[in-house]
């Protein structure tokens, strides 16, 4: 019995893989949006494919869904399960349409809520901490901003599919063509809707990871809990995220204590940089600041008040895709180096794109989630020049202010605590 995760973005596919992993289902992260489905290991029950659509056009998402779809149809994986975003960013309507129109079902279940982190569905409307989505700060996410609250309007702007919402108490339009909206405001919504549609309903669905631990219940996908694993007693924190949340919480650790380095605008927008004498000079001095002190973030943002990367950007001539991707593949090559350099620290990445930049530095294109830390912070590993590191992930719009402090606590760089998933 096989499950296929699209995703996408890197931290999308890790919150929801983990719910499997967690209940002891053999779960794979891959990265390649061309990774061959029949060469996946053959004791995999759950196969999570990071396909990187977050920021193409709805057209070029639409195809490489499609096509992972096809794939996984000719791998014969029994189940297909389209991870989207909790807060409806990005190409959410040309994504189900392309799930869709790939397995020729006439419909399709989509539950976006996400109870555990506050973002329900009611009547139709999203909502984020009580707060309407395109009202929240994800209406001003300064890559893929949500222009609507109602999931029909978000979807309407990429597909011409018919969408009708539904409820877990009525029926009368579950039957109905096109994408089904569900409505849910609770873990017994999420529970409720699962035994309600049922396996053969579910063969085909969609979602962010907050229905995932429904979904692996109902599949039975089960095995031998993993153990946590010894984590060195040291955290080095990547920021890639512009996300107010983020931003916050990296406030929080700074005042706690947490050693916080800024790159400047040199060192993350200009490539020459990375491969000048004075980057591995910088680097070097980065190392030996990490080993004075066991919590330290390395940070891509400007100072509060700032707008260096905004002038840097009209300056240049850039787009905001353009910095967003230079910022991420220079603190991609500059985690490497750190790495080389031997950095011995438990990892965390804040962001999607940070993940994702680190694991094309090293040119590794599999990881292993191993459990949740926190509602959407993943517990994963992965192997480089015969090594694992263990490494904590989460969007940017995840988590408490305190959210790092507690990390270091758990992980025993702050106030020791019983590390538990």
């Amino acid at each position: 019995m096989k499950l296929l995760i699209i995703a996408d973005d890197f931290t999308g596919a890790m919150d929801t893989g983990v719910q499997f992993a967690a209940r002891g289902a053999s779960t794979r992260v891959v990265t390649d949006p061309l990774y061959d489905f029949t060469r996946a290991p053959t004791d995999t029950q759950v196969l999570v494919l990071d396909a990187e659509t977050r920021h193409l056009t709805p057209e070029d998402a639409y195809a490489v869904v499609f096509r992972a779809v096809k794939a996984a149809q000719r791998a014969e994986f029994s189940y297909v399960y389209k991870k989207t975003d909790s807060a409806l960013r990005g190409n959410v309507g040309s994504e189900l349409a392309a799930v869709l129109d790939a397995t020729g079902s006439t419909q399709i279940p989509f539950i976006p809520a996400f109870p555990a982190m506050n973002r329900i569905t009611k009547n139709g409307i999203h909502y984020i901490d009580g707060v309407p989505v395109a009202d929240s700060v994800f209406g001003s996410d300064p890559f893929e901003p949500v222009r609507f609250s109602n999931v029909r309007s978000i979807l309407a702007e990429q597909t011409n599919k018919p969408v009708t919402v539904c409820t877990k108490n009525d029926a009368s339009g579950w039957n109905e063509p096109g994408i089904l909206v569900f409505d849910a405001q609770s873990n017994e919504d999420l529970h409720d809707i699962s035994h309600g549609l049922g396996l053969e309903w579910l063969r085909v669905s969609a979602g962010c990871a907050g229905f995932a631990p429904e979904l692996a219940a109902l599949l039975k996908l089960d095995g031998q809990t993993p153990g946590i694993p010894a984590l060195i007693p040291a955290l080095f924190v990547s920021c890639g995220s512009v996300n107010p949340v983020t931003r916050s919480q990296l406030a929080t650790a700074e005042e706690n204590g947490f050693e916080r380095i800024r790159l400047s605008m040199h060192q993350k927008l200009s490539p020459m940089w990375l491969d000048s004498e004075n980057c591995r000079q910088t680097v070097n001095d980065w190392l030996e600041r990490a080993q004075k002190h066991d919590r330290l973030i390395l940070d891509t943002n400007d100072p509060d008040g700032s707008f260096e990367t905004r002038q840097f950007m009209e300056l240049n001539n850039l787009t905001m895709q353009d910095v967003r991707v230079k910022i991420s593949t220079a603190l991609g090559r500059v985690m490497k180096m750190l790495l080389d350099g031997g950095l011995n620290a438990t990892l965390m990445c804040t962001g999607g794109d940070t993940l994702l930049a680190l694991m094309k530095a090293v040119q590794v294109s599999e990881l292993t989630p191993v459990c949740e830390l926190d509602p959407g912070v993943v517990l994963t590993y992965f192997v480089y020049h015969n090594r694992t590191y263990h490494i904590i992930s989460k969007s940017g719009g995840f988590g408490a202010p305190d959210l790092l402090c507690r990390l270091a606590a758990l992980i025993g760089t702050g106030e020791r605590e019983e590390l538990s998933c």
